[in-house]
């Protein structure tokens, strides 16, 4: 059996991953664009606050979570899992009672939250925080490396043999695979971009009802086709998505990041707020199929994120996918030890995230402006603002590095995963969730491409007929 997987984030590493170890020849194809999800994102594994309302979402996410765990151990290397648990916090405790009633709700059916205790001084805990916070602690929830799973599961393929090539993957409409050599000096083409409608529609990936923001509170471009927008987004919503935002290269800030620069993955064997919205087009817009190298595959899996809409539209179906920016900062505290710091996850403003190195995540910006993966003054600004009013001890810490990637949103609901015609199959809108289900859809994808039955139902995240 052969299988082409576009898209090579962290949900179609995951399907290559899990396919490659079913023996199946498998071929990744990535275009490596600016603004993908995974990379950018921050790591956040707490899906028990989130979804109160959309059982959907919230199974999806659960079951991403419970996912990582045997990952951990079926990969056998560090890619920066750990359970540090959460900080829920707020300046009134009032407001932490609706998300303790919701835990103690959810808490019978998943146990792995562990038991949730109240933290009267949460500074002891991230001794940045301000002295004025409440909090509850989630001891189950854990922070995840993006890069580092997304890297060790294109590892893993490969050394199973996959093959990891580096193209734009176009589609004929009988689900045909060409691949384009990758140029980044190719301009876009002048395909058109699906955008988010009105509020009547409501484009929430993920709903404002949850814990952490994951949609903007309010819309400057609702109703506006994104080709269309001119209105500055002033005064663009803050809040922290779980996963942060996005999978692919970030920006870096003045000073350069302390980390190395990504290596290409393995190609075979065991080695292996803007004065005007910038839109852009899809780089795939506007090629010719047939003029790329053919690729056989009896099964293809679109997991190109927020682009998926463009790779499918040759099918002679519109996906009602579009890309949310969301922007975070990396900064240092030298000396100290953040690795095994809570995150903290604010009912409104910015998260936060320790990792090792000194290293702590801030962010993100939840931003409707299209296929626009640039770091912004008016971005850096809300999160450097809203992380101090949270977290005044960071106020002398080293900005190291920003980041930013377009989170794949389905508009309608939750995430689509499953057949679009017989031979492709689509894995896309994990919104700002990405991290935290991405291995699990992944796998669900593969499984589907093996014709086998997936581990729980996916009617609730069908995908449109044609």
């Amino acid at each position: 059996m052969r299988v082409v997987v576009i898209g090579s984030g962290i949900v179609g590493a995951g399907a290559a991953y899990h396919l490659s170890g079913r023996g199946v020849d498998v071929t990744v194809v990535d275009r490596g664009c600016p603004g993908q999800a995974t990379q950018a994102g921050a790591g956040i594994v707490c899906p028990w606050v989130d979804h109160p309302e959309d059982d959907d979402w919230y199974r999806l996410t659960r079951e991403g979570a419970r996912h990582y765990p045997g990952l951990v151990e079926a990969l056998g290397e560090d890619f920066g899992y750990a359970k540090v648990g959460a900080l829920l916090v707020a300046e009134d405790p009032v407001d932490l009672e609706p998300v303790r009633a919701l835990l103690r709700r959810r808490h019978a059916d998943a146990p792995e939250m562990g038991e949730v205790t109240d933290v009267l001084t949460p500074s002891d805990l991230f001794p940045p925080l301000s002295d004025e916070l409440s909090a509850l602690l989630v001891p189950g929830a854990a922070r995840v490396d993006g890069c580092s799973v997304r890297d060790a599961l294109l590892r893993a393929a490969v050394a199973q043999g996959a093959e990891v090539r580096r193209g734009t993957a176009v589609l004929t409409p009988d689900g045909q695979v060409y691949v384009h050599p990758a140029d980044e000096d190719t301009p876009a083409g002048t395909g058109r971009q699906w955008s988010p409608p009105g509020p009547a529609a409501g484009a929430t990936g993920g709903g404002t009802t949850s814990w952490r923001q994951a949609a903007p509170l309010t819309s400057p471009l609702a109703g506006t086709p994104v080709e269309e927008a001119i209105e500055p987004v002033a005064g663009a919503p803050f809040g922290g998505p779980p996963d942060g935002s996005p999978e692919g290269p970030g920006l870096p800030s003045a000073e350069p990041a302390e980390e190395p620069a990504e290596e290409e993955p393995p190609s075979r064997g065991p080695a292996a707020r803007a004065p005007r919205p910038a839109t852009g087009t899809p780089p795939a817009s506007g090629m010719q199929a047939e003029e790329g190298v053919p690729l056989e595959a009896d099964v293809v899996i679109v997991a190109a994120g927020a682009w998926t809409g463009e790779v499918c539209r040759p099918l002679g179906v519109e996906l009602p996918v579009f890309p949310r920016r969301g922007q975070i900062l990396h900064a240092t505290l030298d000396g100290v030890d953040t690795a095994f710091w809570p995150m903290v996850l604010p009912r409104s403003g910015p998260y936060l995230l320790g990792f090792p190195d000194s290293r702590i995540v801030i962010g993100a910006t939840v931003e409707d402006v299209g296929f626009a993966p640039r770091v912004t003054m008016g971005g850096l600004e809300e999160v450097i603002e809203a992380g101090l009013r949270v977290a005044p001890g960071l106020f002398g810490a080293t900005v190291s590095e920003t980041r930013v990637g377009l989170r794949p949103v389905n508009a309608p609901g939750p995430a689509l995963i499953g057949p679009l015609t017989p031979r492709v199959i689509v894995a896309t809108g994990l919104s700002a969730y990405g991290l935290t289900a991405g291995p699990l859809t992944g796998e669900i994808a593969a499984i589907l491409a093996l014709g086998e039955r997936p581990p729980f139902d996916l009617t609730p995240y069908a995908l449109p007929t044609r």
